[in-house]
């Protein structure tokens, strides 16, 4: 019986964090800006992959992160950049990731 009610109360944990995840994006009503034309300084390295800068919500205005240079975390990944989506309920940013 305590083995049954164990199960039966993880699997209500596990549902239920499940639902408390299924949104978790900030939506924004204004349009993002024009991505700033970027100009990349020399690498650091062979192998390194510019990854772009990109504008993020601060809560008040959008403001500008500027890009980098990263080493792929392993051979042939490649970098995807981030953007901004829109749907019904305003924008939202999409990370960035490597693939």
């Amino acid at each position: 019986m305590k083995t049954l009610r164990t199960a039966l109360l993880t699997s209500a944990l596990v549902l239920t964090s499940a639902f408390s995840f299924a949104d978790t994006r900030i939506y924004v009503r204004i349009r993002p800006p024009i991505a700033v034309r970027e100009v990349r300084p020399v690498a650091p390295g062979a192998g390194y992959v510019w990854v772009p800068g990109y504008h993020r919500w601060d809560g008040n205005a959008y403001v500008w992160n500027n890009g980098r240079w990263e080493q792929p975390p392993r051979r042939r990944a490649r970098w995807v950049n981030g953007r901004w989506v829109h749907n019904r309920r305003g924008y939202y940013w999409n990370n960035g990731r490597w693939r």
